[in-house]
């Protein structure tokens, strides 16, 4: 009888038609009897603006009050699994036709859109600007197919009815993780290459997945929606998770972190759920905002495992709006303490964090502590954040308010590709930023151009809508063939800078010069020092020294927080720049509030060339040295307020002896001595510093403030032996024993120019850090390019020195190279392990024990024999370390 009834609601329901179209527009429709549904412009075949084919005319849906629930029925109807998101606001640009259904009620279980609660056809003509839109998962489920057990296998995908193979280019751990974890099988362990697991024979589904944040559902990865193509070889997904044993296994090592290392929360959790191997993943340390709301309140930083608040005077907006990224709270819009926040208790630390504004994480910033004033917990730091986490931004300028703009669909930041991209665009990206009007629309060079995701192509805005995606646009989310048409826009910023006008009391007259234009001191070793150069119309450019003095350097030192002016110099002290030339002639009374505001020729005028380049020293500007013994031992010394001065010791520990070790690229072990290198002469500027762990400056240490009589007698002077001499590192590289060569000379760590550079200079380098022999000596600043100065050129090693100080060079004067020349090396291996590479370890000693333990009961109960599961575990153990004795026998890799 059942079988005879759905024969009869079969031939019952033949008129109904189901077409999936998959065109390069990813239309879906779906017909039923006349009335028809479809996805329009939307990323794929399961996302879009919600269309509606009624009387054989397409039309739209408006509705001010569109709900999950509104948008389950489409998915359901569509066949594209459930709905991950609800849209209103024409998210996938204006339609066109009528308006068919306005003000959709749905309880969530109706077969078509139309059977639900709505005011009837056709009833009210809406604005396009009010079009609905859905997102869809894009697929009804999910198993793991021809593994060995049921928590390993193929990756396969429920997708209009069918199951099929997932192909996706960009398959990782992340994914693969939440997949294991939503299977309830643990974590993933590895994702195996090749024909494991063998290829699927049914149909294929294209589709990417990019996971950024663990504890997630694989349907909120989805970049790319659905599509059915043939697959490359190998591209087909493929997972082993850990299985149910691992629950147990993971509270255990999580335990084993907490105590030995002393990971806590979040930390150890991302170093198990993403990829403990994956030397590039990082973790922000901690910032929070307490005694207010989610995105407002008290900002508190931790050092190790304590919390404390940071001081007023040491905060301003340009380190509150990092913060409020960095907690995805959008950005700062005021630093002023509230009413409604609570005072806290606990430590204040004297943190000072200098930031652009464009860093992802505080402590990307400079962050400089030593000297600082303390502060009462009347006048602790807070924050207003906006609140809203940004889905458009301007990457890689000098601000928020320049550079790429890049647009955040489905939680993933994409690019945007223009053919004819104008200012008219660009004044709405500037509008939605806050970032006042557009000064400049521009194409990215090739050199800058980006090979990621495409968000949105060809823009065509009137330039009065308030957000980009207003815009008529095209959705390309998939990965474009050429790399072309990247655009970038400069903003005035002048919205956003009335804020900081305000906290730092400059008149609006001056606003939108000040905000428009930024400074920077360039090539010294520290912050406060270097040549001046000014940002004015999108590119840097440098100021002639002609009457160039002691006020207009003051004025630089103060708009840059930098103290007062020590010395002004001209005829490119800090080396020659490049480019413009933007001011001439300048003449500051020294109470200026910024520098543009100074008495001067007009912008870009002058008689001058790069070889009268001026430059500042600033009171703020700090170094570090050890006198009267050697470049690793002696008499501790730091520079402050133009003057060399001594350190006391009270409370010095042996941490702290080796942070100055490390700051001085002393290597990391230092030796607190007694009165062994002479006394010094000058003031003893500090007292009581204490520096922990995870600080890598000296200048991150909490201390007294400054103060030239800091020591009660001479004898409390700090005296101190490292018992490392590290003075070169790489950096940029995939790990240790790769990346751009920087050296420390002068007390900074500086470049060495590629002019000459060849495989005989690289082994001399990777000798010299225990990395082997040179794989590749690289050039052209192949690992980025380096800040600061560029200590060598044309260095001239034979290969057999022992360190690169050991090999002729050229110390470099002048503008013969610049950092776009940076040399660096490949090296073939480490003989350090980091802390990856520990936790590796662990983990795989863990796994071989529970894979020996089951070995040993398979054993057991086979043979009912006794001795099998230590040699099993001990040789899974030896695996790992190849050529290790056990009992008189060689194991190796290949027992």
């Amino acid at each position: 009888m059942k079988l005879d009834l759905l024969e009869v609601m079969i031939s019952l329901t033949s008129a109904m038609t189901i077409m999936i179209k998959l065109c390069p527009f990813y239309i879906l429709v779906l017909s039923e009897g006349t009335d028809e549904l479809r996805l329009s412009n939307g990323t794929g075949p399961c996302s879009g603006r919600v269309e509606v084919k009624h009387e054989e005319q397409w039309g739209t849906v408006c509705d001010g009050d569109w709900t999950i629930k509104d948008a389950e029925v489409v998915c359901k109807q569509l066949q594209c699994g459930f709905a991950v998101k609800a849209l209103n606001r024409a998210p996938f640009g204006q339609g066109t036709g009528p308006t068919w259904l306005y003000r959709v009620d749905c309880r969530g279980d109706e077969s078509a859109l139309w059977n639900c609660s709505h005011t009837g056809w056709g009833s009210f003509t809406c604005p396009h600007y009010f079009d609905i839109g859905v997102i869809c998962s894009g697929y009804g489920g999910y198993r793991l197919a021809n593994g060995n057990t049921t928590c390993s296998g193929r990756v396969e995908l429920l997708h209009g009815g069918t199951w099929g193979a997932l192909c996706d280019y960009l398959w990782d751990l992340p994914a693969a993780n939440i997949l294991c974890q939503q299977l309830d099988c643990g974590v993933a362990l590895l994702i195996p290459s090749g024909q494991s697991f063998g290829e699927g024979n049914g149909s294929v589904w294209n589709a990417t997945f990019s996971c950024q944040k663990n504890g997630s559902l694989l349907r909120d990865c989805l970049v790319r929606a659905l599509g059915q193509d043939e697959c490359p070889a190998g591209k087909e997904a493929r997972v082993v998770c850990s299985g149910e044993q691992w629950k147990g296994l993971r509270r255990e090592l999580k335990n084993f972190l907490e105590e030995k290392y002393g990971l806590r929360g979040h930390m150890w959790s991302q170093a198990l759920s993403f990829g403990y191997c994956n030397r590039s993943q990082g973790w922000c340390p901690g910032g929070r905002l307490v005694n207010g709301t989610k995105c407002s309140g008290i900002v508190e930083v931790r050092h190790g495992d304590t919390w404390g608040r940071l001081c007023h005077s040491h905060w301003n907006l340009q380190a509150a709006s990092v913060l409020c990224h960095q907690l995805n709270c959008g950005y700062a819009k005021s630093i002023q303490m509230e009413d409604s926040f609570v005072d806290g208790n606990g430590p204040i630390w004297r943190d000072a964090f200098h930031c652009k504004g464009t860093e992802s994480c505080l402590w990307d910033c400079v962050q400089v502590t030593l000297g600082n004033p303390t502060c009462s917990a009347k006048e602790v730091a807070t924050v207003t954040c906006s609140g809203l986490a940004e889905s458009l931004r301007l990457s890689g300028g000098e601000s928020r308010c320049g550079g790429r703009v890049e647009i955040s669909l489905h939680g993933v930041w994409s690019r945007v590709l223009d053919d004819d991209w104008d200012i008219r665009d660009a004044h709405v990206v500037c509008r939605q930023l806050q970032c006042g009007t557009a000064e400049k629309a521009y194409y990215l060079p090739k050199s800058e151009r980006g090979m990621g995701l495409v968000g949105l192509r060809n823009v065509q805005c009137t330039g009065n809508e308030t957000q980009l995606m207003l815009c008529n646009t095209s959705h390309y989310h998939t990965v474009p063939t050429g790399v072309s048409e990247d655009v970038g826009v400069i903003c005035s910023g002048e919205s956003l800078c009335e804020r900081y006008r305000m906290f730092l009391g400059i008149s609006p007259a001056h606003v939108v010069l000040w905000c428009s234009r930024q400074m920077r001191l360039v090539n010294g070793t520290h912050r406060c020092a270097g040549r001046v150069e000014l940002y004015h119309h999108g590119i840097w450019g440098t100021i002639c020294d002609d009457n160039w003095d002691l006020s207009d350097a003051n004025v630089v030192c103060k708009q840059l927080r930098c103290g007062h002016a020590i010395e002004a110099f001209v005829s490119a002290h800090y080396g020659e720049g490049s480019g413009q030339i933007w001011l001439d002639d300048v003449n500051c009374t020294g109470a200026e509030s910024d520098l543009w505001t100074c008495p001067s020729r007009a912008w870009g005028q002058h008689n001058c060339q790069h070889k009268e380049d001026a430059g500042v020293l600033c009171s703020d500007f700090l170094a570090l040295r050890l006198v009267n013994g050697n470049d690793c031992a002696g008499r501790v010394e730091v520079f402050y307020n133009g003057t060399w001065g001594s350190v006391c010791s009270n409370r010095m520990s042996l941490l702290t002896a080796a942070t100055m070790c490390k700051h001085l690229g002393c290597g990391d072990g230092g030796i607190a001595m007694d009165f062994t290198y002479g006394r010094g002469s000058g003031p003893t500027w500090l007292d009581h510093i204490e520096c922990i762990e995870q600080h890598s400056s000296l200048w991150q240490c909490q201390s007294d403030p400054w103060d030239p009589q800091s020591c009660n007698n001479r004898a409390e002077e700090t005296h101190i032996t490292c018992t490392g001499n590290q003075k070169c590192i790489l950096m940029g590289g995939e790990h240790e024993c790769s990346g751009r060569v920087e050296m420390w000379h002068q007390g900074s760590w500086g470049t060495i120019c590629d002019d000459a550079w060849d495989m005989a200079d690289a082994n001399v380098v990777c000798r010299q850090l225990g990395c082997g022999s040179a794989v590749s000596a690289l050039r052209e600043a192949a690992f980025g390019e380096g800040t600061g100065p560029i200590w060598l050129e044309k260095v001239h090693c034979k290969g057999t020195e022992l360190s690169l100080w050991d090999c002729p060079a050229k110390p470099l004067f002048g503008k013969n190279c610049d950092h776009k020349e940076d040399a660096a090396v490949n090296c073939s291996g480490s003989t350090r392990l980091s802390l990856p590479v520990v936790l590796c370890i662990i983990l795989g000693t863990l796994l071989c024990l529970v894979l020996a333990i089951l070995a040993g009961q398979i054993r057991r109960a086979r043979t009912q024999q006794t001795g099998g599961f230590l040699r099993t575990g001990m040789k899974c153990l030896l695996y790992m370390v190849p050529n290790v004795q056990l009992a008189g026998e060689a194991v190796g890799m290949g027992d």
